[in-house]
């Protein structure tokens, strides 16, 4: 019976992999694959085949070798082994996808992209803060708000705004869902120089595109 189980376990494994492999980078090594994936459902079906072949594996040893040598030693020694195996993986599980549960942002080279192409959009525009978020396995949510000259009319701010979100889209596909946030960026007092203390007085108001 273990055997049989060992070997629909096997096939299901097999499956897993060649599913993943459509959607892993090429060169990517399946550690990597299983902590950067953005949707879970695949590393958790990886690491439960895997878990359950090694368990079946362990069994089958326990109870073999409890057989041949009349030691149930051996059985006590299996069952522990595929418990310590559960306590690991429930542990690996946790670890890799509770980004995904509480939010997990862009990886630092699509932000340092999407700020690139912030910054390209318009020279007279300065990029006050960023954040991003994952929805869902392919679509990215990026909100950030823009430092504007106070001499930009309504209508040159828009078109401006327009012209970085598509310029985001372009360098970041998963980037779907893109609010723009038009600012007045006024200098603090103390730092002239320095743009990362600016704010506006009147409440925030958020462009979506």
């Amino acid at each position: 019976m273990l055997v049989v189980a060992i070997g629909l376990e096997s096939f299901s494994l097999r499956t897993a992999v060649r599913e993943s492999n459509l959607v892993r980078a090429e060169g990517e090594s399946w550690i990597g694959f299983i902590r950067h994936a953005k949707a879970p459902e695949l590393p958790v079906v990886l690491l439960e085949d895997v878990a359950a072949l090694i368990g079946l594996v362990f069994a089958l040893l326990g109870v073999g070798l409890t057989a041949i040598t009349g030691d149930p030693l051996f059985d006590a020694l299996g069952t522990l082994m595929i418990g310590v195996l559960l306590i690991v993986v429930a542990i690996t599980l946790g670890i890799e996808t509770k980004s995904l549960l509480v939010g997990e942002g862009a990886n630092p080279g699509d932000r340092d992209t999407i700020i690139r192409a912030i910054e390209a959009g318009d020279a007279s525009v300065t990029l006050i803060h960023i954040k991003t978020l994952y929805l869902g396995p392919d679509e990215l949510m990026v909100a950030a708000k823009l430092g504007f000259p106070t001499d930009q009319t309504l209508g040159s701010v828009a078109a401006t705004i327009d012209r970085i979100e598509a310029g985001v889209r372009e360098a970041v596909p998963a980037a779907r869902v893109v609010y723009l946030e038009p600012d007045v960026l006024r200098l603090p007092k103390n730092d002239p120089s320095s743009v990362a203390d600016a704010s506006a007085s009147t409440p925030p108001t958020t462009s979506a595109r």
